[in-house]
């Protein structure tokens, strides 16, 4: 069937709620913008003699966060007009309304009974066909909707946007065992051409791929950090702009993201697996001693790190875990380091920076690369069915200039599996497979086309851009120097 979404609606309007429904109305689409009902009157209310009944203190949540779209850095919206294309209510008053929208998005709490709950409630008011997703992080869409009607089954999946939406390109798209597959590649090809997001499909499994795969590096550099006694600020010196990864690197990228959010991400995994990768998830005593005190980032002005004024202006002081003090930020200088800056691209300071054995950012950088790859290789077909997925994910979603497997290439397929070998890692069997065959990288250019290997044929596949993409790189390769 031929859909258009005219119209949207998303439940819950918090920080990401209110930011899918800018995102929506910048491109133009009407969003109905529903929150819960407040339970107790504010002062200024109370002086007004409004009461609960009212319908300014019914929709006061939602709207206090459409205003707050205007004051937040960077701009969720494109212009204040984008703003009057946002209606705003409750959820109480206006699930009626859900029966004029085509597209409904659930951005409500992380608690698994509560969206349930939504969904039950939302079953009642959409009419059949509307298309319903829900933005969690990383719960199994699945189980939120076991009880609802075979008609919303069919159209339902994951939505899953990263912050802020406008901002950031990665939508994983998590289709359930019910949903119609044309719903699924409609919602790609809306998510790609009208919303401008750079789409994956990702199986229905713990923190989907994203911030399955972030997640798990981030914790293995606070456990590789530990073990080799750097700091916060020398790790932070060689995981960022270095190899390809954002300006906030690893801790002041969790300063950004917030601790408690960064808890409860990795608490959803540690729940829901076994084993070796259990142990990886499991958050240390120093981050639940920072969550207590409320050092939780950037919106508690202290975190990993913290400003203070000094004599010479403001410093930025880096965090102790061990004596939870704060000290004079480092940075980490060693000949590897300063080899891999004399190199030109992030695949080449990448290759020069893990490759030099006895070196401490070295071989910190290696065993956090080589813990990492080999996760994500052991997760291909888990968590998405190709390493494309995976690769676009992290680069999409977490800012890396290189994906896993385009990372691998970067410093060797071959030399680096054999070097894990060495060390006694266990290497999973089609990456072992992949190297006897002989075959040195896991993507490859022939003919101005690019080709990635699939494991379950053995062979590589060309990869489809999206015709509406422009690269560069590639028009150049196809038809030389580019003139103004």
């Amino acid at each position: 069937m031929s859909r258009v979404i005219k119209r949207a609606a998303v439940l819950g309007s918090g920080v990401m709620g209110s930011g899918i429904a800018a995102h929506l109305a910048n491109i133009g689409i009407p969003t109905l913008m529903l929150d819960i009902v407040p339970r107790e009157l504010t002062e200024e209310e109370k002086a007004k003699g409004l009461t609960l009944e009212d319908r300014v203190v019914r929709n006061r949540i939602a709207e206090a966060n459409k205003q707050k779209l205007l004051k937040q850095k960077p701009s969720p919206i494109t212009s204040k007009k984008s703003l009057d294309l946002i209606e705003v209510g409750n959820m109480e008053d206006d699930l009626d309304k859900l029966k004029d929208v085509d597209w409904i998005i659930e951005v409500v709490v992380e608690n698994l009974e509560i969206k349930k709950q939504v969904f039950a409630k939302v079953d009642q008011h959409r009419k059949e066909g509307t298309i319903v997703s829900s933005n969690t992080s990383g719960i199994s869409v699945e189980a939120m909707i076991e009880d609802v009607s075979d008609d919303m089954k069919k159209h339902f999946l994951g939505t899953h946007f990263f912050n802020p939406p406008r901002y950031l390109k990665l939508l994983e798209i998590i289709p359930t065992k019910w949903t119609d597959p044309e719903v699924v590649a409609f919602m790609k090809e809306f998510g790609e051409n009208v919303l401008g997001k750079g789409v994956v499909e990702a199986k229905d499994t713990p923190n989907f791929i994203a911030n399955r795969i972030g997640t798990y590096g981030l914790m293995v550099t606070v456990q590789e950090m530990l073990d080799a006694g750097l700091s916060v600020g020398e790790v932070d010196s060689i995981t960022g702009t270095l190899i390809g990864r954002p300006k906030s690197a690893t801790f002041r990228t969790l300063d950004v993201v917030g601790l408690d959010t960064f808890i409860n991400v990795c608490n959803n995994v540690y729940e829901n697996v076994e084993g070796e990768e259990k142990k990886v998830f499991e958050v240390p005593q120093f981050m639940h001693d920072m969550n207590a005190r409320g050092w939780l980032g950037a919106k508690a002005k202290q975190g990993f790190y913290k400003k203070e004024r000094g004599e010479n202006g403001s410093v930025i002081l880096e965090l102790d875990p061990e004596t939870l003090e704060y000290t004079e930020r480092k940075k980490l200088k060693t000949p590897a380091v300063e080899m891999a800056k004399q190199q030109k691209g992030a695949k080449n300071r990448y290759k020069a920076l893990v490759n030099q054995p006895g070196d401490k950012a070295s071989d910190f950088l290696w065993n956090v690369t080589k813990r990492t790859l080999v996760y994500t290789a052991e997760l291909l077909g888990e968590i998405a069915d190709n390493i494309t997925q995976i690769d676009n994910a992290m680069k999409w979603g977490f800012g890396w200039q290189l994906g896993p497997f385009e990372t691998w290439d970067a410093i060797g397929v071959k030399e680096s599996v054999k070097r894990m070998e060495e060390e006694g890692v266990n290497v999973p069997e089609w990456v072992k497979k992949f190297v006897e065959a002989g075959h040195e990288t896991f993507y490859k250019e022939e003919n101005n086309n690019v080709y990635y290997y699939d494991p379950q044929t053995e062979t590589y596949k060309q990869i489809n851009f999206n015709k509406k993409e422009f690269n560069i790189k590639r028009v150049k390769d196809e038809r030389g120097v580019i003139m103004k």
